[in-house]
């Protein structure tokens, strides 16, 4: 049985030339996206401001969001979001924390349940309050934090700590990243999000490992390759299985994104961008290249190149020398004397 070969065994493409403007490029990305989070800002669901999720679907025929829209507003709840989502009946509808605590929430709810009457099916409510959200974000912030902890120390007893320094900076990247992406779209930031970004997370710490082990492999067998050559030989051995890996990742996302609903949208479009697009772009010219900044490989030939001589491979056994017999004059020789 044949193996399935997207990529040919020869195949020598050079990686790391184009890391003196992957790093840049990243740099400037990373910076953007620290911006857009101080200065922009993300859209905290309710899972982290507090306030009040209904998910609604009409019965008679598709949703009238302008004529649904007056009927809340004349409710006076405060700031609130009509969202048109899936099916032309399927309406989101989210409205502000209300004063007042909990039993606020609940009289907010039962004013839009007795302001739309009989003429909606309620599907999902959620009502969360000022001090829930609060201990959400915290515990989400925290569960982050940790999770690259331990992914630093993970890799440090895995490898060597250059390559778990290796690791964090394209993981941390990885999000930075991703956070301008929901930031700069606008896209909710709640429970759902902290687990998108958690999965990137062991997603793109994955497949640096299958390339950082390749590395490591090929650091033992040749002891004198340079660095950057090693770097392209061990990217382009797992260039194969990285590209089944993401093209499969990639449609499955799509198809959530696109059949999944409301209720996932925000977790697979984050999932789309920080597996197939970063994951990808950073497993390949940020974790790799950034080893040879890091000093990984230049002790093994003591930083000289120098050719292998090849080995010299001894006798079974020693033949010894035949003697040689000093030449006699021919007897033509002697008559010519």
């Amino acid at each position: 049985m044949r193996l399935l070969r997207i990529v040919p065994d020869d195949t020598k493409f050079d990686f790391m030339r184009f890391r003196r403007i992957s790093f840049p490029v990243s740099a400037m990305l990373s910076i953007a996206a620290i911006a857009l989070f101080f200065f922009h800002g993300l859209n905290f669901g309710i899972d982290f401001i507090g306030g009040t999720l209904m998910e609604v679907q009409t019965k008679a025929g598709p949703a009238d969001l302008s004529k649904m829209r007056a009927t809340i507003e004349s409710l006076h709840l405060g700031d609130f979001q009509l969202q048109q989502f899936g099916a032309p009946d399927d309406v989101l509808i989210r409205i502000s924390e209300q004063p007042g605590g909990d039993e606020a929430q609940q009289a907010a709810v039962q004013k839009v349940r007795d302001a739309l009457g009989d003429d909606v099916d309620y599907r999902r409510v959620e009502v969360v309050g000022p001090s829930v959200s609060t201990e959400l974000l915290a515990y989400g912030t925290i569960g982050l934090v940790l999770a690259i902890v331990a992914i630093l120390i993970y890799l440090w007893f895995r490898f060597e700590w250059q390559f778990a320094l290796g690791a964090m900076i394209a993981n941390v990247h990885d999000l930075v990243l991703t956070v301008g992406f929901m930031s700069l779209t606008h896209i909710d930031f709640d429970l759902t999000s902290i687990a998108a970004l958690l999965t990137i997370l062991g997603y793109s710490l994955n497949d640096t490992v299958v390339i950082y082990d390749r590395i490591r492999e090929m650091l033992r067998r040749y002891k004198r390759m340079p660095m950057p050559d090693l770097l392209n030989a061990s990217v382009n051995a797992t260039l194969s299985r990285s590209i089944v890996t993401h093209v499969t990742v990639a449609m499955s996302l799509l198809a959530l994104l696109l059949f999944g609903g409301q209720a996932i949208h925000s977790f697979t479009a984050t999932m789309m961008f920080g597996v197939v697009l970063v994951g990808t772009y950073t497993s390949v010219f940020i974790a790799s290249p950034i080893l040879i900044y890091l000093g990984v490989g230049s002790t093994r030939h003591g930083g000289t190149e120098e050719p292998e001589a090849p080995p010299v491979v001894p006798s079974a056994t020693p033949v010894p020398a035949k003697p040689v017999k000093p030449s006699t004059p021919s007897r033509r020789a002697r008559a010519r004397r």
